[in-house]
């Protein structure tokens, strides 16, 4: 696959970036995903200051090539933002307003900034705040979604008005929709939902079968899981909204969170990992319209590489049709 303007400044081989899910993008997935070529990203969303350190000297051990990692503005530490700029290769922000004065921390610390969008105005800010690329999140992307623009009109209303890279995400799963974006003028690829599914995700394992046996028409955009951040609209699978309002009771399991034991609210955004007990299919089982994607738990290497030789196919298919 030819290089693209955020492989070239990232220093990835692959324009796929790994969508930093809270739970799922751990050290482990990221240097995976990473060692394939492509932008493996962490979650430093609850990971305080005073750990930084210790998640980015697993992934010293796991990887020398370059990682990302993410923020999410309503839970910002920004002793943590420092910390993390100093030790990787992109930092980036979401939900929240696009803010010069971290982008600048970022950039002094040595690393790359970026911001996660829903909306052309949101891109532009983020652009006129030093931003070196905008990822254009469409609202068919799961997890906490920013917007309600469709991946690829929202693509071409970002790439109309900034000129840094922009990455395309939400609804791409597979190397047609991968093609398409890059097609559209994406300089690469935000991907989620595949990867949770990899086999190097903590994901809990009734929540990677319900994935696999779901099709595109089984998300839903929702605010029910809402208990430790309101107002934040989700994308999940159907099946969990139905799971919580049949469910009763005080807890619907228990888990660990930020390194201790957590008893899980009903309606809490926490999703559930390979250490969590009880009512699974109640819990936020966050997935995106690619979710079809998923048929099979696979190494990460193996989904990066079905990924690129799809879109390379579909690609060179229709450079043929255009040159014949």
């Amino acid at each position: 696959m030819e290089q693209t303007p955020f492989t070239a400044l990232v220093g990835c081989s692959v324009p796929i970036q790994l969508a930093a899910m809270g739970g799922v993008s751990t050290p482990k997935l990221a240097a995976a995903v990473s060692n394939a070529g492509a932008l493996g990203m962490v979650n430093l969303s609850v990971v305080g200051g005073g750990d930084i350190a210790k998640v980015f000297d697993d992934l010293a051990e796991r990887t020398t090539r370059p990682v990302g990692a993410n923020f999410l503005m309503p839970f910002l530490d920004l002793s943590a933002v420092e910390l993390a700029a100093e030790r990787c290769r992109l930092v980036e922000f979401f939900y929240g307003d696009p803010q010069r004065s971290l982008v600048d921390r970022v950039h002094a610390a040595g690393a790359l900034a970026a911001w996660q969008v829903g909306s052309p105005e949101e891109a532009r800010s983020a652009a006129d705040a030093g931003c070196d690329l905008v990822i254009a999140q469409g609202a068919e992307a799961g997890g906490h979604v920013r917007g309600s623009i469709g991946m690829l009109p929202l693509l071409a209303g970002a790439l109309d008005i900034v000129d840094v890279p922009v990455i395309a995400a939400g609804g791409i799963g597979d190397g047609r929709t991968m093609a398409a974006a890059l097609a559209a003028g994406a300089a690469g690829v935000r991907i989620g939902t595949r990867f949770v599914a990899a086999e190097e995700s903590p994901a809990h394992p009734k929540y990677v079968d319900a994935l696999i046996a779901s099709g595109p028409g089984d998300t839903t955009l929702t605010t029910a899981f809402s208990v430790m951040w309101p107002n934040a609209p989700h994308r999940v699978l159907s099946s969990c909204i139905d799971a919580l309002a049949g469910f009763e009771g005080v807890s619907v399991g228990d888990g660990i969170v930020a390194g201790s034991p957590f008893a899980i609210p009903p309606g809490s955004v926490i999703p559930p990992d390979i250490h969590t007990t009880g009512a699974i299919e109640a819990m936020p089982l966050y997935a995106g319209q690619s979710v079809g994607a998923v048929r099979r738990r696979q190494p990460a290497h193996q989904i990066i590489e079905e990924l690129v030789a799809g879109a390379d196919a579909c690609l060179g298919s229709v450079t043929s049709r255009h040159a014949g």
